[in-house]
């Protein structure tokens, strides 16, 4: 961590993501409150996320773009044109507005599906390949500490001044983070372009062909067809528990304490485990989570959202630096991409689904079933867990070789056959 912050552009890097994630935070809150109070629903509010996450779908255009232009140069342009497009929220004043809202969050949705691709392929021009799972986990800290911060920051500005103010925020944020933008000192190299005429789906292939990577993504698609249930469940608790709703907040602070933890032992679990291992045991901390949510104790639910808080860094770090270390710079764009599309159209629909589930069934019977279905995928990881996380170097995020004497295997060989070789040995 300390060679990362003795970096110079590293350091501005983190402190322009760290601005934007404190209005991202603030603002998707904000429209969930907004919607709800508008209409009264907490599906309504459920769908504003859902807006939200369905720009996704065509994660595979926004990969192919970011691997066609400089990465810099493509955040300098999306930033800005970000903090325009939530300023049509200013206009919002009643229940017959709130298309206002859920149109701002189709096209935030969409820019954030451009920047997270673009910010992640820049991470990987950088910083060394050895530095990028503390960048992840970095950055993760960053954005769960602010989770501390922002839901009771940006539900009192909401509460205070309105949704428009929490709009005003948000816009200012992504002006920052131009600004740190335009204060990098780094040569990004001209891209490449790719002569096969199927370049759009290169990331999928790739992801498809590293065996590590491609169990990582089945894993995390499982756990997002009831991950999304969170979404309107988050709007539920309150009223289960007897509080209002701007207890929300608080919800989010408590998860927010256990991701902060999360996020600073990620980096070690990784080391520990490898990445797969990293990401089961994530997933069955999660599990354990939303198992102790279904209780109707404060005490037990807040226990709950402090290990569904610890889980999630653990996996999304994992994910994340497995995706990086593993995929060649031509193909970072496109390669995420690929991932975030095989994630979110089971996101997609499981906050749709969760929005209609929680207004016909009990909401605790939601939570076992995200229970078993993220338990499940963490226990189908930890079996093919491939040992300790290698120290790679630059040439291997292209072919993948493991240092001598690692016991890592590579992605052309399972688990199983691994280890029939070496028992043979």
């Amino acid at each position: 961590m300390r060679r990362l912050l003795a970096m110079r552009d590293a350091r501005l890097f983190l402190a322009g993501q760290s601005l934007s994630l404190l209005g991202d935070t603030a603002l998707w809150l904000a429209l969930g409150l907004w919607a709800k109070d508008l209409t009264g629903s907490s599906s309504a509010a459920g769908l504003v996320i859902l807006c939200i996450v369905a720009p996704q779908l065509a994660s595979p255009l926004a990969g192919l773009l970011v691997d066609r232009v400089r990465r810099r140069s493509l955040l300098l342009a999306v930033n800005p044109l970000t903090a325009l497009a939530v300023l049509p929220l200013l206009a919002v004043h009643d229940a017959q507005d709130v298309w206002i809202i859920y149109a701002v969050a189709l096209a935030y949705g969409a820019s954030y599906t451009l920047l997270a691709a673009g910010q992640s392929a820049l991470l990987h021009t950088l910083v060394e390949p050895d530095l990028l799972g503390p960048a992840n986990a970095a950055l993760q800290t960053v954005r769960e500490a602010l989770r501390l911060v922002a839901p009771v920051a940006g539900a009192g500005l909401y509460a205070l001044a309105g949704g428009a103010a929490v709009a005003l925020l948000d816009a200012a944020t992504f002006l920052a983070a131009t600004v740190a933008l335009l204060a990098l000192k780094l040569r990004e190299p001209k891209p490449t372009r790719d002569p096969e005429p199927r370049a759009i789906v290169a990331g999928a292939r790739h992801v498809r062909a590293i065996a590590p990577l491609r169990q990582m993504v089945a894993a995390c698609a499982l756990c997002m067809l009831v991950i999304g249930f969170s979404e309107t469940l988050l709007f539920e608790l309150p009223h289960a528990l007897g509080k209002p709703d701007s207890f929300v907040g608080i919800l989010m602070a408590v998860q927010g304490v256990g991701a902060i933890a999360g996020a600073l032992t990620a980096t070690k679990a990784i080391v520990r485990h490898g990445e797969l291992g990293a990401a089961g045991f994530g997933m069955t901390i999660f599990a354990l989570g939303c198992l102790l949510m279904a209780d109707s104790t404060l005490a037990v639910v807040f226990a709950g959202k402090l290990l569904f808080g610890l889980g999630l860094p653990w996996i999304v770090v994992a994910m994340l630096t497995l995706l990086q270390r593993s995929t060649p710079s031509h193909l970072q764009g496109r390669a995420f991409a690929a991932s975030e599309l095989a994630l979110a159209i089971p996101q997609t629909l499981s906050i749709a689904l969760g929005a209609a589930l929680v207004a016909l069934i009990d909401y605790r019977f939601v939570l076992l079933v995200q229970a078993f279905t993220v338990g499940a995928a963490g226990i189908w990881l930890l079996i093919r867990m491939h040992g300790p996380w290698p120290r790679w170097t630059r040439t291997s995020t292209t072919n993948w070789s493991p240092p001598t004497g690692s016991r890592e295997v590579t992605p052309a060989r399972s688990s199983r056959r691994w280890r029939r070789s070496a028992r043979r040995r």
